[in-house]
């Protein structure tokens, strides 16, 4: 089930101050909790990432060594391979400001209400 979605852009077409976003979603199957993480994702990528991002969606299933090489040890999980540095969220994705603070696109709210 590797799926990817959209294509992804050469560095060449995107303008200098925009990053690229290299997103893998790591699934077991088409379980309802795999099918509800992939649709939040696309989601929030739809919303805040509108055409610089690209997903690849790793079915454990069907390629189980594929979860050594980003150290997966629950699902889904999702990582975040570009930008810079590593970030790895695990579960539905449904808590969306969890994820966009995971994937660094938001800043992260303090106790008493400081970034």
């Amino acid at each position: 089930m590797k799926r990817s979605c959209p294509k992804p852009r050469t560095a060449g077409t995107l303008p200098q101050a925009e990053k690229f976003w290299e997103l893998r979603l790591y699934v077991a199957g088409q379980t309802p909790k795999s099918l509800t993480a992939l649709s939040n994702l696309r989601r929030i990528c739809d919303d805040h990432l509108k055409g610089r991002y690209h997903i690849d969606v790793i079915d454990l299933l069907a390629e189980p060594q594929l979860s050594r090489g980003d150290q997966i040890l629950a699902i889904p999980t999702l990582v975040r391979k570009l930008p810079q540095p590593v970030r790895k969220i695990i579960g539905d994705l449904s808590d969306t400001e969890r994820v966009l603070v995971g994937l660094d696109l938001r800043p992260a709210v303090k106790p008493g209400g400081r970034p």
